[in-house]
């Protein structure tokens, strides 16, 4: 069995936290920006609703984790990924299949939170047992929103190709 450093493994833990922290305020401004373009997709606002709702929960278990090591979350990481999420869900809206576009990038983005929860779960294993629920529920979050994703793209991909062909505005 491998042996750690105590310090390596906290202070690789705890970047990790500051890490997902900015990714999980980076995932609430793609969330945030979507929600505002989403009447002909009412099951997709749906959904991000429900993990908009995980996702503050999230950073809140992650908060709690940070202040049991004494530590904060990092305001130049949350802010960098909050902005560099508006801008990727920008970059989507003037095209034409918006919704598409946006679903791929969700799961994605899901399974990008999914390795990021494995990676720290791994690390609590390895000395911070206390921390592990709370990180294993917001991973079990995240597979179950790139799932859904997953099975609902076929569905969304349709559902646009029937609103491009009735002249409806399908791209949100």
């Amino acid at each position: 069995m491998a042996s750690y450093s105590p310090d390596v493994l906290q202070s690789v833990f705890v970047t990790g936290l500051k890490n997902v922290h900015g990714v999980e305020h980076q995932a609430l401004s793609l969330i945030d920006r979507q929600l505002d373009h989403l009447e002909n997709y009412p099951e997709v606002a749906d959904m991000l609703r429900r993990h908009r709702v995980e996702t503050e929960q999230q950073i809140e278990r992650v908060d709690t984790i940070l202040q049991g090591f004494g530590e904060t979350p990092s305001s130049l990481k949350d802010a960098v990924l909050s902005f560099t999420g508006n801008m990727a869900a920008l970059a989507h809206l003037p095209a034409p299949d918006e919704i598409l576009k946006n679903s791929f990038a969700n799961q994605a983005f899901e399974n990008f939170e999914m390795a990021a929860y494995t990676s720290l779960i791994a690390l609590a294993e390895a000395g911070f047992a206390n921390t592990v629920s709370a990180l294993r529920q917001s991973l079990t979050e995240e597979q179950r929103t790139a799932q859904w994703f997953a099975d609902n793209i076929p569905n969304i991909t349709l559902k646009y190709v029937s609103l491009r062909a009735e002249g409806e505005t399908a791209s949100h």
